[in-house]
């Protein structure tokens, strides 16, 4: 009996590693909300700005680390297609919602703008 707990505490710990060392590049974390261009004060609009700025350099750091993941993979050419296709649609996914929030936000610039 107190084997198996050993056993399964050693593959629990096993998988957990795995998990951290796949975790490297943290997934780019969207700004929270977007402020209503109609309401929102100057500042809010440039702190706005500010948080899209950097969402941006997020997203773009994310591809470069993504990159550097795929080029210390040391594995077959198979598993490396397979990481490059996994790694592809990670970053389409983050670079599609960079896009859909931007999109979102210059809208509400130009409400923000049409006050003045």
């Amino acid at each position: 009996m107190k084997l198996k707990h050993v056993k399964f505490t050693a593959a629990l710990a096993l998988a957990a590693f795995s998990f951290a060392a796949h975790a490297d590049c943290p997934y780019p974390k969207a700004p929270a909300t977007v402020p209503n261009g109609a309401t929102a004060s100057e500042p809010e609009m440039i702190a706005a700005m500010n948080a899209f700025k950097a969402y941006d350099a997020d997203v773009k750091a994310f591809g470069t680390c993504l990159e550097e993941e795929t080029k210390e993979k040391s594995t077959s050419t198979a598993q490396l297609m397979q990481l490059k296709t996994m790694q592809s649609k990670k970053l389409n996914a983050a670079v599609d919602e960079l896009k859909s929030k931007a999109k979102e936000f210059n809208e509400q610039v130009r409400v923000f703008k049409a006050r003045s």
